[in-house]
């Protein structure tokens, strides 16, 4: 792995088996696990060229982990990577597929309204943050982890939007919304990605209990005509639950969710399925379907 710091030319899932997955960051080939992949068995020959493995009980391994940093071009967005003791990399592949709808989105907005805010909660390093805000947006930038909003801040340089209206908040997701909504303010866009499990302002926070009163206060804090993407990674709630939810706290929106899985594809005929998008705006034409799988309408 170089330290040059050039961005890599993008992701891209080789195979998943005997669950592990094998992907190439940019010029870093990857060798981790994937409970997603199953009993599946292996079918590329490619795995011998993993750069680095990581395994729960010895963390990263390879003769690429001295130089743990560098950076990956995903849909025209410079990402800064590091191993991470989780094994993570500061980057979900499977949310490269939400950028070009979320630009649009943000784009129509500002077309409309001469102006467009964006509240992006759980933002993690700023995919969706970066694509808002290289669409025109104004955006609030919220997580709760204090070193994933400096990574974030670190990638807005790397793509010159550091200039942009950018608002960089540590906070719990939940007390943010509720009181934007006190002060009375509005969104034209709100994205959400929240984990399965959590810590939270009253203790431990779970998707399926504390979903439906964070979407009711982010309706609370909704523009009319506002623009909703909700990614979850959750096993247990499918994505017709999540866009029923998702439609229950919206009930005034002129479109159905749209329904489509956080997946990710291989030649070798891999595909791992990590979880649901959920999407409620204005058709823009912009794609809105993971690799070939189709896209479903859900009442809400």
């Amino acid at each position: 792995m170089s330290s040059a710091r050039l961005p890599g030319p993008g992701y891209k899932l080789l195979d998943a088996g005997d669950g592990r997955r094998l992907e190439r960051f940019g010029s870093v080939v990857l060798d981790r696990p994937a409970p997603a992949a199953g009993a599946r068995k292996r079918a590329s020959a490619r795995w011998r060229e993993a750069d680095v493995r990581f395994d729960p009980a010895t963390g990263w391994t390879g003769g690429a982990t001295a130089a743990a940093l560098w950076d990956v071009e995903i849909e025209g967005l410079t990402m800064e990577l590091r191993l991470m003791s989780s094994g993570g990399v500061g980057l979900y592949p499977e949310h490269a597929a939400n950028v070009p709808w979320v630009a649009a989105q943000c784009a129509s907005a500002v077309a409309r309204r001469g102006h467009a805010e964006v509240l992006n909660l759980f933002a993690h390093t700023g995919l969706a943050t970066l694509a808002a805000a290289r669409a025109g947006a104004v955006v609030v930038h919220v997580d709760a982890a204090r070193a994933s909003v400096a990574w974030a801040r670190r990638n807005a340089e790397r793509n010159e939007l550091a200039g942009r209206e950018i608002r960089w908040l540590v906070d719990d997701a939940q007390a943010f919304v509720e009181r934007e909504a006190r002060r009375g303010r509005r969104y034209d866009g709100v994205i959400l990605d929240p984990p399965s499990a959590g810590h939270g302002r009253a203790g431990r926070w779970t998707l399926r209990d504390d979903l439906p009163p964070l979407l009711a206060a982010c309706a609370g804090v909704a523009s009319e005509g506002a623009f909703v993407l909700l990614t979850a990674h959750s096993t247990g709630l499918d994505g017709t639950a999540l866009a029923a939810q998702l439609g229950a706290a919206f009930p005034r929106m002129a479109s159905r969710p749209t329904v489509s899985p956080l997946m990710l594809r291989a030649r070798s005929g891999a595909r791992l399925e990590l979880g649901w998008a959920v999407r409620l705006g204005a058709p823009t034409g912009a794609p809105d379907a993971y690799g070939d799988a189709p896209k479903r309408n859900a009442a809400p």
